[in-house]
């Protein structure tokens, strides 16, 4: 019975409508892709198709990870004393707080990706996929937030919780894809601080110490938060420039080639990159959307990034791979392509890692 509660929460959090309107369309037909009724698609390639009858089949007949491994996730205490301040003009402070959630920290400006502090990735408090680690940290322990950029609706992408609370703490600017703005507005965002971007748009943080600018670029993905909403708000990966520094965060994406090596061409190389690992399996039903370590090292590698973290995973039961296998698999990946074991990693949950500019040395 527990257990079809649980898989009963896992399909509410995929299929249930809670939040369905979106704002007034935003949308050039010539763009490719973009579609003449509002909603999006993507340009590169057609999705399979998957109902979300093959979906409970799948779900019903694979067996998830099994989260009572949830212990062997590394983790250590958040340095708060580190997080207060930042040592030279020239460092990037990267600190994983869990699943595709970064705190990314330069001179006096404090960024997070894809914040989800809730205990469930859901549209529900009492199902849905509960997290197995805890956050890294709580919100009110948070050094101040200047901006916020999120990849695309999803529930383990796009918590409102969290962005109230956020909200509520900080004043952020927020960076997100087209038609996500009424998503923050119905969590008390004003409008004016909420910055809509289609793939390939620019906008300014507006900063007295440096120069940033946050830029939507093309994901391999798709969104919803419901039964009846697919594609009505845009997804995207970000390129962030701080400075002289360039990051690149995934979000959620599956492996398309010409994407990534496009990012790579105009705004690379990379000094960080910010790059799912997880949530792959079964490989037959999750490919199209998730990228594997392997695939994930091929991103790595296309968008010509100096040193990559590796995000989403270690969090959510989303998925059928072991807890730990990520890691393992994206060990044996690196070795495969020659590559320093130290150019990407699966960070320690908790721990801050510092990265400067123009040495690139990650410590």
């Amino acid at each position: 019975m527990r257990d079809f509660v649980f898989r009963f929460g896992f399909i509410l959090w995929l299929n249930s409508g809670f939040l369905l309107g979106c704002g007034q369309p935003k949308v050039t037909p010539t763009q490719p892709h973009h579609k003449s009724d509002g909603t999006f698609k993507d340009p590169y390639v057609t999705p399979p198709k998957k109902s979300f009858f093959s979906f409970l089949w799948m779900r019903m007949n694979t067996d998830w990870v099994d989260v009572s491994q949830a212990n062997l996730v590394p983790q250590e205490p958040v340095d708060s004393k580190r997080l207060a301040q930042v040592n030279q003009p020239q460092e990037i402070q990267v600190t994983w707080l869990g699943h595709s959630c970064f705190l990314v920290q330069s001179d006096g400006f404090n960024l997070l990706t894809d914040p989800v502090f809730s205990e469930r990735a859901s549209p529900v408090s009492f199902a849905g996929p509960k997290r197995y680690t805890e956050p890294a940290i709580k919100i009110n322990e948070l050094p101040k937030i200047d901006a916020v950029v999120i990849s695309h609706n999803h529930y383990d992408h796009l918590d409102l919780d969290s962005i109230e609370l956020l909200e509520k703490h900080f004043d952020p600017q927020w960076y997100v894809p087209l038609k996500n703005g009424s998503l923050l507005e119905s969590a008390s965002v004003p409008k004016q601080r909420i910055y809509e971007l289609d793939w390939w748009e620019q906008a300014e943080f507006k900063n007295s110490v440096q120069a940033i600018s946050m830029i939507a670029t093309p994901a391999q993905h798709w969104s919803a938060r419901g039964l009846f909403d697919r594609n009505e708000m845009l997804w995207a990966s970000w390129v962030i420039k701080i400075g002289s520094s360039t990051i690149f965060f995934g979000g959620d994406t599956g492996y398309q080639p010409k994407i990534f090596k496009a990012i790579g061409q105009k705004y690379g190389p990379f000094d960080i990159g910010l790059i799912p690992i997880g949530a792959y399996a079964p490989r037959s039903f999750m490919r199209y959307a998730h990228v594997n370590p392997s695939e994930a090292v091929n991103i790595h590698l296309d968008i010509k990034s100096k040193q990559s973290f590796g995000a989403h995973w270690g969090t959510f039961p989303l998925t059928a791979e072991p807890v730990m296998e990520p890691v393992q698999k994206l060990k044996e990946s690196l070795l495969k392509n020659k590559l320093k074991q130290e150019s990407f990693i699966a960070p320690i949950l908790g721990k801050t890692y510092q990265v400067f500019n123009p040495k690139n040395q990650a410590q």
